[in-house]
């Protein structure tokens, strides 16, 4: 992928986002809500901090967008994410109307775009979302990697 591109540009956001969390003592994950060319809400994991099992980065940054435009209807807005969403998530993605969902690591054990589950392209749910997977996917992994692999010392 040209590292110039916006999918590449705005992932690198999303992984400095991760590396917060990872500060922070949260699994390092970040994420962005992209309208256009503008962030309008960035996330990453706090349910340790927060005491709240629904603060994934995803989650976290819905609601800071849904709060920067007043709306919870998010249709042209992009999602960039370091890991591959959990059901959670992706239920939270689906409902907010998000129109495309781009991911950096896959997660073998609990992601729902094509690891573990698909939930994006069930065909009984009322809603789509175009999932793209794998962009700065390496350096995503390698993150989660160094992180786990530190706490596990």
């Amino acid at each position: 992928m040209d590292p110039m591109s916006p999918d590449a540009r705005f992932m690198q956001h999303a992984l400095r986002l991760a590396q917060h969390a990872q500060r922070d003592g949260e699994v390092p994950v970040g994420a962005i809500i992209v309208m256009g060319d503008r962030i309008v809400g960035e996330g990453w994991n706090q349910p340790i901090k927060t005491h709240d099992p629904t603060a994934h980065a995803e989650i976290v940054a819905l609601r800071a967008a849904s709060a920067s435009l007043a709306t919870y209807r998010l249709n042209a807005a992009v999602l960039y994410v370091t890991l591959e969403p959990c059901v959670m998530c992706i239920g939270a993605i689906i409902n907010a109307r998000i129109a495309r969902v781009v991911f950096g690591a896959w997660d073998q054990k609990a992601g729902a775009c094509g690891s573990v589950l698909d939930v994006p392209r069930e065909t009984r749910l009322n809603r789509r979302v175009d999932v793209f997977g794998g962009v700065s996917g390496e350096e995503a992994s390698a993150l989660l990697k160094t992180f786990f692999g530190e706490r596990r010392r």
